[in-house]
């Protein structure tokens, strides 16, 4: 029989007994007046059958409850006694609605780990790929007998190194950000003119700008320096970086223009904008990525390791700073982010 039969008929069972009780013992202590014999009676059996049936509906829901419970292995998050589960089903339906949408929201966070993990194992064989094979064309070429010719001998060694530097700087950049997100690598900072920074970093990139004659500008003329907070060698490279970028993507004859303004009496933001080719915002969301490509042929052709937009935003989250970007396709982009004040209170 279904187990709701075998609950009826063993709550019957009982009620029945208790009846015959209350009967034989109301008989005989009120064998003469029989109206109280009945009132009593029915009383009694009133009293009993009530708890007899409440007792039985609550330990029949209990143990159903129980089992939902151990089906849905709620046993992590809850301790199997009777007083913590609830035999309500409005709880029970609430608990495991929640119970439900934090499956499916871990589902599909799974999901999404997934798709990245083989994007990011396709794209770093792809990174590595490129260079190993460029070393290893030259190579096998001068074991072949080029190395007897002197000038095919310089270049294809010139070739093999170009190739070397490059999986050198995948690999540094692989490993500062997985210092980065392992929180390993820890953060020297000390009190410095952003300014300065800037300067340094114009000078570094003057060749390669002047190749595509973009002018590297400052939006204004600073008279005083502009103290910050932070690790120097780091925020230098989130400007290198960014700089860079600007002019790998900076339209021919273009600009690359930094601004550092004031935005909260503790907080000042560096602005990097420049007239290139700009962003769509389909791929705004995905390119702090590792090794996520706006333009992926045109993109490997201007070198770099594919990660220094990543790196940026790790140095920079490990400073607790914000970063912002803005850009339009055919217009340019401005990527922004915020540094704290030599003289704005400790944190």
């Amino acid at each position: 029989m279904k187990k709701s039969y075998k609950f009826a008929v063993g709550t019957a069972a009982l009620y029945s007994f208790i009846q015959s009780v209350c009967i034989f013992l109301a008989m005989i202590f009120f064998e003469n007046l029989q109206w109280l014999w009945l009132l009593a009676t029915a009383a009694v059996s009133f009293l009993l059958v009530f708890g007899l049936v409440q007792y039985r509906i609550e330990y029949f829901i209990y143990k159903k409850v129980k089992q939902i419970y151990d089906d849905l292995t709620l046993l992590e998050s809850t301790s199997l006694v009777k007083d913590q589960i609830t035999t309500d089903m409005t709880s029970l339906t609430q608990e495991i609605d929640k119970y439900a949408r934090n499956k499916k929201l871990e589902i599909e966070t799974l999901k999404i780990r997934e798709t990245y993990r083989k994007e990011f194992v396709g794209n770093v064989s792809h990174e590595l790929k490129t260079p190993l094979f460029t070393v290893q064309g030259y190579i096998s070429t001068l074991i072949d007998g080029a190395k007897n010719d002197p000038e095919l001998l310089s270049k294809y060694l010139k070739g093999a190194e170009k190739g070397v530097e490059r999986l050198t700087f995948i690999v540094k950049d692989l490993d500062m950000i997985t210092q980065l997100e392992a929180g390993i690598m820890t953060l020297d900072k000390t009190e410095f003119d952003i300014l300065e920074v800037v300067k340094n970093v114009f000078e570094l990139c003057e060749m390669k700008a002047n190749r595509k004659n973009i002018s590297l500008i400052f939006v204004q003329n600073y008279k005083d320096p502009i103290r910050v907070i932070g690790d120097q060698q780091r925020l230098q490279q989130v400007v290198s970086n960014l700089i860079v970028n600007s002019i790998k993507y900076g339209s021919q004859n273009g600009t690359t223009e930094v601004a550092v303004e004031n935005l909260t009496k503790n907080k000042v933001i560096v602005r990097i904008t420049d007239n290139g080719e700009g962003i769509d915002k389909f791929h705004i969301p995905r390119i702090f990525e590792r090794f996520y490509r706006v333009n992926k042929n045109g993109s490997r052709k201007e070198g770099g390791s594919g990660l220094g937009l990543a790196i940026v935003k790790h140095i920079l989250e490990a400073h607790d700073e914000k970063l912002f970007v803005e850009s339009a396709v055919d217009t340019g982009s401005e990527f922004s982010f915020t540094l704290t004040k030599a003289s704005a209170p400790p944190q």
